[in-house]
């Protein structure tokens, strides 16, 4: 990588006609919050929802930022965590929007991860029947996945975002700066999102990952700065251009969901908490779906035990032997794969793979062929 810093921000056109909005990727970009909310709505009035993590590190200057340029703002926190995205939390998220009198011409600033996202976003979606919402992602998960494509959403006792709308933002400021403070393990997590991309569909880039993951995870360099920033851009692009075709994940978006359908069912096994983060299970997701892919002979096992070693490098899980404490029997674990939101007449959906950067939407998976799967991987914990 070359050792000349980038001073311009890229930024990626999310185009869907009137609800199109830009994706500003580059460092520094908090302290331009404000006068890109000034200039996209002017005298808007904004309420920031964030948890209380990301209010110690990061409010302050956001609220500096727009209070630089003239736009006024109100605060609204809540608990760190996934168990945030719940029907109470939304409905104090919604009430302290309300209380802070933001009308239907203002906006709601979504400042923190992917929890605070989903959760702001279905608030703006929902109150006075619809606000306009600008996404602040604060982690690499959702600088890259859950700030772009308008899924809004909280969990339910079935599972995981079960309840919730599609709502676009109208701006996503990912400002790179941020992640040099993440914890390791949070950055890692992300990272499982990243390297998603290449995996679904883009060979070439997981090459370069291949090539380059340490200095994406360097930070703190000139090179890491670039490698990490290409990085984020490549990830934006690809999804900013499966969005646009299909926004209301009818067909192609749901190659999105690779790695999601065991992920999120061992997600929910261990509680939707910190003994798995979202990024860590959609790693072990896919590993297992490229697993399963090779048990079925649509890929070579070469290539899956490629995809799967580098997952392993980087230091992700790639299946039940890598979750710490005990796991539920293939029943439960196969109920929870029922309760996916992707299921369609009672078939779930399967993302499979028949090369790396050769993912195809699956509906007809045979469930005993996955109840084996399942019960050989839980057979190596």
């Amino acid at each position: 990588m070359t050792a000349l810093l980038r001073v311009d921000p890229t930024t990626v056109k999310v185009a869907l006609g009137a609800r199109s909005y830009d994706i500003v990727i580059g460092r520094g970009l908090i302290a331009s919050l404000g006068a890109r909310i000034a200039a996209l709505r002017p005298r808007a009035k904004t309420v920031i929802v964030t948890d209380e993590n990301v209010a110690l590190a990061h409010l302050p200057a956001v609220e500096v930022a727009l209070a630089s340029a003239g736009v006024a703002s109100a605060r609204v926190l809540v608990p760190a965590g996934e168990s945030s995205k719940s029907f109470r939390t939304l409905e104090q998220v919604c009430e302290a929007i309300l209380a802070a009198r933001i009308e239907r011409g203002d906006l709601v600033i979504a400042l923190g991860g992917g929890v605070i996202g989903d959760l702001a976003g279905f608030a703006a979606a929902t109150v006075r029947r619809g606000l306009d919402y600008v996404q602040v992602p604060t982690t690499l998960l959702a600088q890259v996945d859950s700030s772009i494509g308008g899924k809004t959403a909280i969990n339910a006792s079935h599972g995981k975002n079960l309840v919730g709308v599609f709502h676009q933002p109208i701006l996503v400021v990912a400002d790179t700066a941020i992640l040099d403070t993440l914890p390791v393990r949070e950055f890692r997590a992300g990272y499982a999102e990243v390297v998603k991309y290449g995996l679904l569909g883009d060979a070439t880039f997981f090459s370069w990952l291949e090539g380059n993951w340490r200095d994406v995870f360097a930070g703190g360099t000139s090179s890491g700065h670039l490698a990490r920033e290409h990085a984020i851009a490549v990830s934006c692009r690809a999804k900013a251009a499966i969005v646009e075709r299909d926004e209301r994940e009818t067909g192609q978006r749901a190659l999105l969901n690779l790695g999601h359908t065991f992920g999120h069912a061992l997600e929910a096994a261990c509680g939707f908490s910190d003994r798995l983060l979202h990024g860590e299970a959609v790693a072990a997701g896919m590993a297992l779906a490229f697993g399963f892919s090779a048990r079925q002979r649509l890929i070579q096992p070469a290539e899956a035990e490629r995809a799967i070693r580098h997952l392993a490098e980087v230091g992700l899980p790639t299946g039940p032997k890598d979750i710490r404490g005990r796991l539920p029997g293939v029943d439960r674990l196969l109920d929870l794969i029922a309760q996916d939101k992707k299921v369609k007449h009672g078939m779930p959906t399967f993302i499979l793979l028949r090369g790396i950067g050769a993912a195809f939407v699956d509906n007809g998976v045979d469930q005993n062929e996955v109840r084996a799967f399942l019960c050989e991987k839980l057979a190596e914990k």
